[in-house]
Formats: structure tokens, sequence, C-alpha cells
């Protein structure tokens, strides 16, 4: 019996000195032995980091497999929505919709920053402005909406509307580099209100920052303010491995984005709380349990779960009794969330997400994090070896098919371009920089297409209008594709949405739902919510992260 506790002792002493030496070791290489805390003055990498911050508006959901497509009520056996298993990775998601007032915010940021009183700026801030007479119908009265629904305050809580998919994306980028701009104030890598005081020569990237870090801001390191110079960035942080922060410091968060397809939809059925056999198969109909729009539960038996259009001419119900409490959009958060936390997955308004639109999901290629609308680029680089980082002089403009003009990039950030020869020779996976048309079904798509001589490499599958719009000393010309030879609306440009409206009937409020529109259109029921990448660990526990 002696020994045998001495031999248990033995044992947790050895487990002690282990983990006492896996704690000393933390900051030591397991490859080479040699300190990675930079105290010594050698290589510094960040050896506490724990789990991924939650970005502002953000809730993270655990990734992994389902059944993408349509299942429920599939009377018209869709082709274009054929179920697929696919398995989606972690990510974060907006708990809701982006709001009106959210949008306000970065249109007034944008007003302020590059006035459009200048001629040279004036397109940056009118091409981001929604498009209010999406609210306008022949036979309809919606002056109301028309004047007031994106400004004034009794909407500013609901999803803003009238915002085409590249205005969208390009709030997504607006975001990213304002909450990691702050985030670096707020922690004491930049003065206090650096945020807080741009312009349109002095604006934070945060890819330029990662990049070309004395370039952001301008270049300028310090600013003068009340007769007082103060410095742009905290040097010599001892919470920094650099004087500037890099990526493995890990104190940036990655891009705030459009979700992908398959990312909205396993975020919408919210099968967190489910674990049976029907789930996993994609037999969930809506976001929330069970079979039917209306609630259940004892306390709100009745009410209904979503906001959307009950029949002909009905929007909202009876007044007073079965009405959803809403006839256009709603207020976001006025129905329960699903089992992620997530409001407005079905009804209220539609939602952009980042694919290009195929009618076939290729899942024998791949069913793993699945995307169509890869455009691969890089950083431009100048003669002498340097990011280029655009002034306001270079601001790229894009006329859209509708005539509107927006701007492709703004001041401060990195110029971008197609990867070549250099970066695709003898990779496997892929050739071109943009791999929009891959696989999806026409010859012409093929990797390898037209490399043996084929005098057919100019053939499309998707025989869709060609409408020209050009800019013309100031003036738009608009050219319209009068063809009677078009036989679909399918082309690069346009981009799926998901989920049931306000104005859509029940049917569409299934998660697995899929449509397409127009990339540079805007409606009255499509608005958009925000992404983020998972980095690290699947699940959200908290584990540090080992050498």
């Amino acid at each position: 019996m002696k020994n045998f506790f001495k031999s248990c002792m033995l044992a947790s002493l050895a487990i002690l000195a282990t983990s006492c030496n896996n704690s000393r070791d933390n900051s030591s290489s397991r490859a080479t032995g040699w300190d990675l805390s930079g105290r010594d003055g050698g290589v510094s990498f960040k050896t506490d980091y724990e789990e991924q911050e939650a970005g502002p508006g953000l809730l993270f959901v655990e990734g992994g497999t389902f059944t993408m497509g349509r299942v429920q009520d599939d009377v018209m056996h869709d082709w274009n929505n054929t179920p697929t298993q696919q398995h989606v990775q972690s990510f974060y998601i907006d708990e809701t919709e982006v709001t009106n007032v959210m949008y306000l915010e970065y249109l007034d940021w944008l007003k302020q920053v590059f006035p459009p009183s200048e001629e040279r700026y004036k397109n940056i801030y009118a091409g981001a402005l929604p498009d209010t007479l999406v609210w306008r119908n022949p036979l309809g009265f919606n002056e109301n909406m028309v004047n007031n629904y994106l400004r004034h305050p009794a909407f500013h809580t609901y999803p803003v509307v009238g915002v085409n998919w590249i205005q969208a994306t390009e709030f997504s980028q607006w975001r990213t580099d304002r909450v990691n701009e702050k985030r670096l104030s707020d922690k004491g890598y930049t003065s206090r209100d650096a945020y807080k005081n741009s312009s349109a020569d002095n604006v934070f990237s945060t890819e330029t920052y990662l990049n070309a870090p004395s370039k952001v801001y301008g270049g300028s390191d310090s600013i003068t303010r009340g007769g007082r110079e103060t410095d742009r960035k905290l040097r010599n942080n001892p919470d920094s491995t650099n004087v500037y922060v890099q990526r493995k410091d890990g104190e940036l968060l990655p891009a705030y984005r459009l979700p992908t397809e398959a990312e909205w939809e396993y975020a919408a059925l919210g099968q967190s709380s489910l674990r049976d056999y029907n789930s996993y198969r994609g037999r969930k109909k809506y976001p929330w349990d069970g079979q039917y729009t209306r609630s259940g539960d004892r306390k709100t038996i009745g009410d209904q779960r979503a906001n959307f259009k009950q029949g002909q001419g009905d929007y909202g119900g009876i007044a007073g009794w079965s009405d959803d409490g809403a006839d256009i959009t709603a207020e976001v958060r006025s129905y329960e969330p699903n089992d992620y936390g997530l409001y407005d997955m079905a009804g209220n308004v539609s939602e952009w997400v980042a694919d290009v639109y195929r009618p076939r999901v290729d899942n024998e290629y791949n069913d793993f994090n699945y995307f169509r609308g890869n455009v691969y680029t890089k950083n431009a680089i100048t003669e002498d070896g340097k990011v280029k980082v655009l002034t306001a002089d270079e601001v790229i403009y894009d006329t859209l098919s509708n005539g509107r003009i927006m701007a492709r990039n703004i001041p401060g950030e990195i110029a971008q371009t197609s990867i070549g020869d250099q970066e695709t020779y003898l990779r496997t996976q892929f050739s071109k920089s943009d791999n929009i048309n891959f696989r999806d079904g026409d010859k012409s798509s093929s990797r390898y297409y037209g490399e043996q001589g084929d005098t057919k490499k100019d053939e499309e599958m998707y025989n869709s209008p060609d409408n020209e719009v050009t800019l013309k000393d100031g003036k738009i010309d608009r050219r319209y594709d009068d063809s009677t030879k078009r036989t679909t609306l399918i082309d690069d440009h346009v981009r799926v949405y998901k989920g049931g409206s306000w104005k859509d009937r029940e049917y569409w409020l299934d998660p697995a739902q899929r449509r397409y529109f127009p990339q540079d259109m805007a409606t009255d029921d499509i608005g958009f919510r925000n992404a983020m990448s998972k980095v690290g660990s699947k699940s959200n526990k908290g584990r540090r992260t080992r050498n």
C-alpha cells in the first residue's frame, strides 16, 4: 500500500512538472527552443493569443455539415435547387440586418471625408446613396417611404433597402476599416481620436496599415491639433511585437463581408438545438422549429413568427387581430430569433449574399465552404517595389448598367491587379484570376478549353442581353440590346439573394430558397447583413495557441 501511494505521488509530481514546463515553454519554440516573445531581441510572435473576439454586431456560428438546397415542399422539383451535402467552417454573422442608421453612419462619414461639393469626390458619396425610388409603384401611393424611409428617425432601426450588391460590398469594406481603426485607437496603438479626424488625404485602411504602415493616414506619422503635434501611432508599445501592429499580433479583426450562400443558409436554419437525423438531412422547413408560421408557445400562441405577405392584398393580417405587426418592413428584432440568436432570417427583407448565381451547385468538385465568385487579385506594386496606395486623384469609377457612377475604391486603399502566370504556373487547383465560370456546365468554362486550338473559344453558355452604357464628355450614352435571340438573364453580374421578404408569400421563407438579381440594381425588399470569417479553432471555447 505504501508503494502504491508513493507511485501516485511520483506520478502527480511528474504531471505537475510537465504542466509547469509546458507553461514555461509557451514562449519557447518547439522547433528550435529559441525564445519567441521578443524579450531577448530575437524573432517575436504573440504567444498568449486566445480566441478571436466577435466584431461589433456579430454572433458566433459554429460550422458543420448540413443539407444545402430545397427539401421541403419541393412541388415543382426545381432543378436549380437540388439538395447537396455541404460543410461550412465556423464564422460570425450579424445579429440583425444592416439598419438605416448603420448605413446613414456610412453616408455621413463619406460626406465628411469626401465632400460631394468637390467635383473629384461627388461620385463617391452619390454612388453610395441608396435608391429611394425603389418604393414607387405606378399604381400605388408610396411617397411616404420615398421621402422618409431612409432618413426619418422613426425608421432608424428598420433594415436598409434600395442598396445594390456593389454598395453592400463597399459598406462591408468601410465597416472593416472603421472597426479596426477604432480597435487600434482604443488599445493605444494610435492616438485616441485619430479615427475621428479623417480627411480625403488622411484615411485609414486595414490592408494599407498591414502592408505599408508608413503610408497609412496619407503617410503622416503625426498631426497638429491645437498648436500641438500628436503622434498618429504609438511606438514601442510593450503589448506590440513591432513599432506597428502586424497580422501576427492578432489585434486586427478579419474583414467584414457578405456571407456566402452556404453560410447564410446554414445560419438561417439555426440547427444548433437539433441533433436528430431529419434535421441533419435537411428536414427543417423554417429558421424556427415546427412546420407552421404561427407560434405554438403558450405566451405567444397564434402570433406570426415572421413578416411576410399572407395572401393577396394581405401584407399584415386583420388590424388588431391576427396581425404580424408590419405591412412593409418591420423593426429589427421584432420577432423571435432562431437558435443561433439571429433575427429575421425569414421575412422582413431578403438579403444579398456573396455568390454569383448559377443554377447548379457543383458539390462534385467541392463540398467544403462552397462559393462561386472567386476573382483572385494581388496588391499592385510600383517600380520601386512598394505597394501602390491610391491617392485622391487615382480613384477608379465604374459606370453601372443603369448609368449610375460608383467608386470602385477610395483614397488610402491599396490598388489591386489580377494575378498572372507567375502565380498560376504549375498549380493544380486554379489556373486563372477570374474563376466565376469555373465548371458551371458550359464547355468553354472547363479549365483547359481552347488550349488545343479549339476555334469555339468565344462560345458562352449564358446568352444574356448585352446592354452598353458609356460615359462620354460627362453624358451617359445608353444603348439597349434589342436582340430577339437572348435566352436568359443569367450572366457574371447577377448575384444570389436569400430569404423571403415582407412582400413574399410563405413559400419563400424556407432558407433553402434561392433567387438572383443584377448586382448593380436594387429593390425595396432586398437588404443585407455582414459576416466575418473565424480564425483558429472550429469551436469558440477560449483555447490558447501553442508553439
